[in-house]
């Protein structure tokens, strides 16, 4: 007789014991190579589309430069990071959930990524138009991005499937605060910031550590639409924004961006009030106030869209000297996960595509063949190290700092003390202003009405969490109960989940 009980699998049927949390070194991380049901969840992931990319699949792309204007050499040894340098920079602006065919101006957030062609190789770097993320552990991405996509039956958008994930997700909620404010539709990719929600290590050439975040601050001026707004655009012109970028700079008109940079000490950042390896929290700028260090401006348009935006790889794994990751959770499975997306998508010889190719330090490595090899594929030389032969090797002085680790290896959470709704209700009572609160609680209400009334009601529990007030107009504007809001607000996620199953 078969056991009644759902049991969650491997591909290959071995029994899952944990699908929230990943393998970490230590509560803290990073992330290990151990955990096989992550690397094959997500390698998987990588792969369930082809060609297009399975997020981020539509958007619009422009060169530029990226000009230093602070001198950062205290904090980083990064050589592009030199004040007065130029390094050269394509950009790509996306929509995230949405199939290439879809409107620009649909409620997403924005991918915002930059690839700078540096004298120590390809930056690049990663990022979306807001400052945190709905999630904080990679275990749970592709689930996340199921959500946001199509049911597999009726190959249609779902609210249910959206907000039951979210609802079952508290983490989420800062992250859908914003998307359901007017940012969730930002009126051009000119008019909007990125932000590499991120924690990064910078180190200088003494070796101090510090901690990071990039701030891209639009010199155009924030404009988002409303809901409305949005709706009448989708349908004048679903390319909206890509006609505007791409419009704006043959007309001369090269938008551009003030880096800022949010820079934290080391050991500062360990005993931080939040988890500054929580993709889900912001630095408030009252704690570590931004530093202006730099401009990025657009002012080439490619000239084929698939050659240069569409074949675009960005792998935030690519770094240099002065840079480097941390053990946030979310980044350490980025890692890992673009690459091995672009090597699915556009094979293993990927990096020798123009627009991904280093510009001013060629490939020197061992890898050799595959599939769309364009170049010589090392000729003659060795295809291994160490060699007798002259071949390249490693340079001991581009080595980042080692970092520590420790702890029990296994499927952990984050041990900080998570309050996942202090900084979403924060943004609802004390940043947004009457008309902000108003439409977001109209755009939540408008797609929140969509899905069942059991998750319409942990959903408003999850608001009303974040700030009563916030929760009690969205359950009146749904034609929910409050006290049965009220009830569930003050129940553990758990019980929650439980009180509201199907």
């Amino acid at each position: 007789m078969a056991n009644d009980k759902k049991t969650l699998t491997t591909a290959f049927g071995a029994p899952v014991g944990d699908d929230l949390n990943s393998h970490t070194a230590g509560a803290r991380g990073p992330v290990l190579m151990q955990d096989v049901h992550l690397l094959e969840k997500l390698g998987h992931f990588d792969r369930e589309r082809i060609p297009e990319r399975v997020v981020h699949a539509k958007g619009a792309g422009a060169y530029g430069y990226f000009e230093c204007t602070a001198d950062v050499s205290q904090y980083t040894r990064a050589g592009f990071l030199t004040k007065g340098k130029k390094t050269d920079v394509f950009a790509r602006f996306s929509t995230v959930g949405g199939e290439k065919g879809s409107a620009d101006a649909e409620r997403d957030p924005r991918g915002f990524a930059v690839k700078f062609y540096t004298e120590e190789g390809n930056y690049d770097l990663v990022g979306n138009n807001t400052p945190v993320f709905f999630i904080r552990d990679p275990l749970k991405f592709p689930d996340f991005i199921h959500t946001q996509k199509r049911n597999p039956k009726t190959n249609l958008k779902d609210a249910d499937m959206f907000w039951d994930f979210l609802s079952l997700t508290p983490e989420s909620i800062h992250q859908v605060t914003v998307l359901f404010s007017d940012r969730g539709t930002p009126a051009t990719y000119r008019n909007m910031n990125g932000y590499s929600s991120h924690t990064y290590l910078w180190y200088n050439a003494a070796g101090e550590k510090f901690w990071v975040q990039y701030h891209f601050k639009t010199d155009q001026g924030i404009k988002n639409f409303t809901r409305q707004e949005a709706a009448a655009m989708r349908s004048a012109d679903p390319d909206h924004a890509t006609r505007d970028l791409f419009q704006a700079i043959e007309q001369g008109d090269s938008p551009s961006w003030t880096l800022e940079m949010q820079i934290m000490p080391y050991e500062q950042g360990l005993n931080y009030r939040y988890d500054i390896f929580d993709i889900t929290k912001v630095w408030p700028h009252a704690d570590v106030p931004p530093i202006v260090i730099g401009k990025m401006v657009l002012n080439r348009n490619p000239e084929n869209y698939f050659a240069e935006v569409e074949q675009a790889a960005f792998n935030p794994s690519n770094f240099v000297p002065g840079i480097a990751p941390s053990a946030d959770k979310m980044l350490q499975g980025r890692l890992f996960s673009y690459h091995d997306t672009h090597i699915h998508r556009l094979g293993s010889n990927y990096h020798l595509i123009p627009v991904n190719s280093p510009k001013h330090r060629p490939e020197a490595s061992y890898q050799r063949d595959g599939a769309m090899r364009v170049d010589n594929g090392g000729g003659s030389g060795p295809n291994y190290w160490p060699n007798s032969f002259n071949g390249p090797g490693p340079d001991p002085d581009v080595r980042a700092p080692f970092l520590p680790v420790e702890g029990v290896a296994g499927p952990q959470p984050y041990p900080h003390p998570n309050d996942d709704f202090e900084q979403a209700g924060a943004l609802y009572s004390k940043v947004m202003t009457d008309e902000d609160r108003t439409n977001l609680v109209g755009n939540i209400v408008e797609h929140l009405a969509g899905a069942q009334r059991r998750i319409q009601l942990r959903q408003a529990a999850v608001f009303y969490k974040a700030h009563p007030e916030y929760g009690t107009r969205v359950a009146e504007g749904l034609g929910l109960p409050v006290e049965e809001v009220q009830r569930l607000a003050a129940m553990t996620s758990e019980e929650r989940a439980k009180a509201t199953a199907a």
